[in-house]
């Protein structure tokens, strides 16, 4: 079970500027999901999905905020846990309390033990009603400052009853499991289409054609590799990268630092080049693309796109927890979001009108080709072909890591409740290292690879992961935190204390909305999905301008 972890916002040390923590959210967003962005988009038409990814966006923004006030719930609850604790403990010594705001007080309460669970203090289910509460003073805030970093399925744990903290498990455990598909494919098909020929007569196939296709076309028809194909590529491609990183899920990954900072920025070298080559395209050759104004048909992609593209809930506490002033939190935010649906705009935008036909992964519009004779220009586009490989290979372990101990936190309190009546104790040790160092790493890296052995569809793949698990994540798990939450801190605290983390959309009529907005878009992406299984889409819907 996760402790928690102090990380006082006025600590010097570990702590970092607003302006920094506005950066690192932006990293953070921007990433795999904005590679599918254009051709999501270029599908929806240009004017549908402005409006779209705008509408997203905001609605992604309202959810972080509810994440950020449940972090404030999570975290008056745990300091006013450690307070009745403190005053329980100086009653049975026969201890006189004094004032609440004196200095002793604070002295005292500031040597307590930090690594205490919030759900060994409070339930939610059943408060205690024996435990004289504390006096509350309205003109103190300090029981809603967010100083202790409380992840998200800490959360989970103090504001949910036993079977929400296992639809939340579940729900997170299949978005990881979408995460390592995406980034499983994402880096066979690069591989694939880096190392085989591009034939420019199969450019309008389908993906099926294209797979039957020969992996290099200047291969002596009588040679073993004749039948090679780019399926087969694909394959071995994804073959190769789990076997060099699957492994990693059997250790622990600590200190990645300086890989992640690297990450950023090749990520952010990558994303500078494509835009300019994109607006250069544009400026040189003019319009090469013409998505129509309105596609109903690209909506459902598109939905799951953005979901996945704005994704940063699960990772709020470790980013929000360190900054150091916390006062304009919510105007960062907004900020941030703001900048990020423009950049995604912007990127969307280009790449639909500078190229005839975008791949589902954006960097594979620029595989180099045989025509291309500047060498420098040779160096760049296989930066950016590759830049996929680099990045998803640095976090392909994290993510595969993560995925191990959710599993583990799933399923292990059953387990380990029965190692501990087995009367053979060196059996029990041994069969809980088989399930926890050989089980559980399997169950998180054997799917994944299923999956993507059998397709290589990243549309379908982000499409899937964004509207299903990424809908509950970011849409329907922060309403649920922040309705439970707010419920919790009125019968234990009351009303007399402010949260000055309180989000913005403090009517229930919001938390209704983003509900309703989440199953209707659900239900309209599995209409979409039954429909586009039996018959393809037709070529020519969409509402086209004139050119």
């Amino acid at each position: 079970m996760p402790s928690l972890r102090e990380n006082r916002s006025g600590s010097s040390d570990d702590g970092y500027s607003s302006w920094i923590g506005l950066m690192f959210l932006f990293n953070l967003i921007v990433g795999t999901g904005a590679l599918t962005l254009p051709s999501a988009f270029a599908k929806t038409g240009w004017l549908l999905g402005l409006v779209l990814i705008t509408i997203l966006a905001f609605i992604s923004y309202m959810t972080v905020t509810f994440v950020i006030e449940t972090m404030a719930c999570a975290n008056a609850i745990y300091y006013w846990g450690r307070l009745e604790q403190l005053k329980r403990e100086r009653e049975r010594e026969g201890y006189v309390p004094q004032d609440p705001d004196s200095n002793t007080e604070e002295d005292n309460d500031s040597a307590i033990v930090n690594d205490l669970e919030p759900n060994r203090l409070i339930q939610n289910d059943n408060v205690n009603s024996t435990i004289e509460h504390m006096p509350l003073f309205s003109q103190r805030t300090r029981y809603y400052e967010i100083e202790t970093k409380i992840e998200l399925v800490d959360m989970a744990r103090i504001f949910f009853n036993d079977k929400g903290r296992v639809l939340f498990f579940l729900c997170f455990a299949i978005y990881l499991y979408g995460d390592l598909s995406i980034y499983s494919a994402a880096v066979a098909k690069t591989l694939r289409d880096v190392i085989c020929t591009r034939n420019s007569a199969f450019a309008n196939a389908t993906d099926d054609e294209l797979d039957a296709q020969p992996c290099w076309t200047n291969v002596d028809p009588l040679s073993q590799w004749a039948n090679f194909t780019r399926l087969d590529c694909y394959r071995m491609s994804l073959i190769g990268f789990i076997t060099l990183l699957g492994p990693f899920t059997f250790f622990n990954v600590q200190k990645t630092k300086y890989i992640q900072m690297c990450t950023i920025l090749l990520r952010w070298m990558a994303f500078s080049i494509m835009i300019s080559i994109a607006v250069r395209r544009l400026m040189v050759n003019g319009q090469q693309g013409y998505p129509p104004i309105a596609n109903p048909y690209g909506m459902p992609s598109l939905f799951g796109t953005c979901v996945y593209s704005f994704m940063c809930h699960h990772s709020l506490p470790s980013l929000v927890a360190p900054i150091r002033d916390k006062g304009g939190l919510h105007k960062m935010l907004s900020a941030d979001y703001m900048l990020i649906a423009g950049f995604y705009l912007f990127l969307a935008v280009t790449g639909s009108f500078a190229f005839a036909h975008l791949e589902d992964l954006y960097t594979l519009n620029f595989i180099p080709t045989a025509k291309q004779s500047d060498m420098f220009l040779v160096f760049i586009e296989y930066f950016l072909a590759l830049f996929p490989v680099f990045t998803l290979s640095a976090s392909f372990p994290i993510i595969a890591i993560t995925l191990r101990n959710n599993l583990e936190a799933l399923f292990m309190g059953t387990t380990t409740t029965q190692s501990n009546t087995n009367p053979d104790a060196a059996y029990a040790s041994f069969c809980q290292f088989l399930l926890c160092r050989c089980t559980f790493p399997l169950l998180a890296i054997l799917p994944p690879i299923v999956i993507t052995y059998f397709t290589d569809s990243l549309a379908s793949l982000v499409s899937f992961t964004g509207s299903y698990a990424g809908t509950g994540i970011q849409y329907i798990i922060p309403v649920a935190l922040v309705w439970q939450a707010r419920k919790t801190c009125r019968q234990i605290l009351g009303q007399g204390i402010i949260n000055d983390f309180r989000s913005p959309f403090q009517s229930v009529v919001w938390l209704i909305f983003v509900f309703v907005w989440s199953c209707t878009s659900v239900i309209l992406v599995t209409v979409n999905f039954l429909t586009h299984s039996i018959h393809q889409q037709p070529a020519h819907l969409g509402i086209h301008l004139t050119h």
